[in-house]
């Protein structure tokens, strides 16, 4: 089973770039989006094959995410139900028979780590909601967690220290929630592969020189690692900021 996660920094704008290029030759058994920036209605897909599932930001042209599935799902959840937390759409869960899959576009704190403490909300808010339904069948989690957690998962580490996306404070929420009983997939299989990004900056030609971050994940229960057959980046995809990647599961 191939599972694809991509943060396409607008559906739309993305549509224009390729992305169904890649959707096609892919085929995927279930493709999330990240930062889909799209209300009800705004965008009109043609998927034969896959049943489609949104969930939507209040704020126009903000947020947003997706499941794109091959199989109907058991059932289908937008947002984690903290309604303070739920306003911009960034939680599209769908359960299977053996697992509840989950695309997630986690906040940014922003510059000066100004929205901080709602991040820190949202974390713990998210890793409940997670261990909530990892009691009853295993989780995936994928999508732009917006945080890199290890120096190796950054070209350069030493400047960005505090940060949004290495302050300390999300590197440490990231350690809570895999410490909760997730597996980074990408990180279990290659613990110590360098200079693997999926994000670039748009400034400084970052992305021709592989000055970027990891910051798109696949988490899975500890309870799936026998089925983890490999964890995927795909560097050479383009049409957004961030690069899709995929999970590979043995079935």
């Amino acid at each position: 089973m191939l599972l694809i996660s991509w943060n396409v920094n607008g559906i739309r704008a993305s549509l224009k770039k390729g992305f169904l290029d890649f959707f096609t030759r892919l085929d995927a058994d279930a493709f999330c989006l990240n930062e889909t920036k799209v209300q009800a209605g705004q965008v009109e897909l043609e998927l034969p094959g896959y049943r489609q599932y949104w969930s939507y930001a209040e704020k126009k042209g903000y947020s947003g995410t997706a499941v794109f599935s091959k199989t109907e799902p058991i059932s289908v959840r937008e947002g984690i139900g903290v309604a303070e937390l739920d306003r911009e759409g960034r939680v599209t869960a769908v359960e299977y028979p053996d697992f509840w899959l989950i695309s997630v576009y986690t906040p940014n704190a922003q510059d000066g780590l100004a929205r901080i403490d709602h991040r820190m909300a949202w974390e713990d808010a998210f890793r409940k909601f997670c261990r909530g339904l990892d009691r009853k069948k295993p989780v995936i989690i994928c999508g732009d967690m917006n945080v890199a957690h290890e120096e190796i998962d950054l070209a350069r580490p030493k400047p960005n220290r505090g940060n949004a996306g290495f302050s300390d404070e999300e590197r440490g929420k990231m350690t809570e929630l895999l410490s909760a009983g997730f597996i980074d997939t990408y990180r279990h299989l290659y613990p110590d592969t360098t200079e693997a990004y999926t994000w670039w900056s748009f400034r400084a030609n970052a992305r021709a020189r592989n000055v970027g971050w990891r910051i798109d994940y696949f988490l899975a229960s500890k309870r799936l690692e026998s089925r983890i057959a490999d964890a995927l980046i795909y560097p050479e995809v383009e049409g957004s900021d961030h690069c899709p990647i995929g999970l590979l599961l043995k079935d």
